[in-house]
């Protein structure tokens, strides 16, 4: 009798155990099945610029990034929807890739749909390039913005390999396939070819920022000394049209597009089982940049390509 009471009970226990299993599978996989990049119906999306802007969304080191690829595709999705009349870009970057940046605002610029630029901490560099792309800037008035310029930057260890006693031999077909090397200094030369890249992509930066905010060249040339500019100097170099937050870009839709009935739709990336059950962002979260994002970085053979 008592043999029977044991294994009852021991098949119970089994069954209470795969019900959980179902259960647990159940409450993550489901929201899986029915996710889509936007999380309902509604006419205003909102899609966030929130960290390093890249071209992948690939991470390093903690560093919260923004993939150029998925923010193009969202604003292409809210572009063909019916339901949505307007987009708000959420900024709160301090700039990125050149490349990355220049393809989010290209996409802005094609939209038939009014885009209005929120910047809440800060709207930098390739952030601003962003938020220039759009129809209306909006700042906090205690804001980063503008940091209209380009950086490029990496370490050099030759002194260190000197003091330790470490010779650097390289062999290469092209006389500047290692320039930038992190195990020798710099020529002078080789210091004008890239301070020229950085010119060029700096003249291409003063020309976007003139053209979106119809400004001239010569203005714009004047700002762009790199300097951060609080939101509330930016109002008075032209740089944002409004200081304040998502309520004045509500009212901006209500009382200029007479959008009187707002319900958002929230753009973001899908989360994996993996990720949902750990709570965290997968290819989109971590990534260290450098500004604008014209910085060197080192590939797995130790050549030094542009990004």
């Amino acid at each position: 009798m008592k043999k029977r009471e044991i294994v009852c009970c021991s098949s119970t226990k089994k069954i209470i155990l795969t019900l959980v299993a179902i259960g647990i599978t159940l409450f993550f996989v489901i929201p899986l099945i029915f996710n889509l990049s936007s999380n309902g119906f509604g006419n205003v999306a909102v899609i966030s610029i929130d960290g390093v802007i890249t071209a992948d969304g690939i991470s390093y080191l903690g560093s919260s990034t923004i993939s150029s690829k998925s923010t193009v595709s969202f604003l292409k999705e809210a572009e063909k929807s019916s339901s949505i009349k307007a987009i708000i870009i959420m900024i709160n970057s301090p700039g990125g890739s050149a490349v990355a940046s220049d393809e989010i605002s290209a996409q802005i610029k094609k939209m038939n749909k009014p885009v209005i630029a929120v910047i809440r901490e800060t709207g930098a560099s390739g952030g601003y390039w962003i938020a220039s792309a759009t129809d209306y800037i909006i700042a906090n008035r205690m804001s980063l913005t503008g940091s209209i310029g380009v950086t490029s930057s990496y370490l050099e260890f030759s002194g260190l390999l000197k003091e330790y006693g470490v010779g650097y031999e390289q062999l290469t077909a092209g006389q500047y396939k290692d320039m930038g090397t992190p195990f020798r200094k710099l020529t002078e030369e080789e210091k004008k070819i890239l301070q020229s890249k950085l010119d060029k992509i700096h003249s291409y930066f003063i020309q976007e920022i003139a053209q979106n905010r119809n400004l001239s060249e010569s203005k714009v040339k004047a700002l762009a000394t790199g300097e951060v500019y609080l939101g509330v100097e930016a109002l008075n170099y032209g740089l944002v049209d409004e200081l304040g937050d998502q309520t004045n870009a509500e009212l901006y839709l209500k009382n200029k597009l007479n959008i009187t009935e707002i319900e958002y739709v929230n753009y973001a990336p899908k989360k994996s089982l993996v990720e949902s059950m750990l709570g965290v962002f997968s290819d989109y979260c971590f990534r260290i940049g450098e500004g604008i994002g014209s910085v060197l970085i080192t590939n797995n053979n130790n050549n030094l390509i542009w990004v």
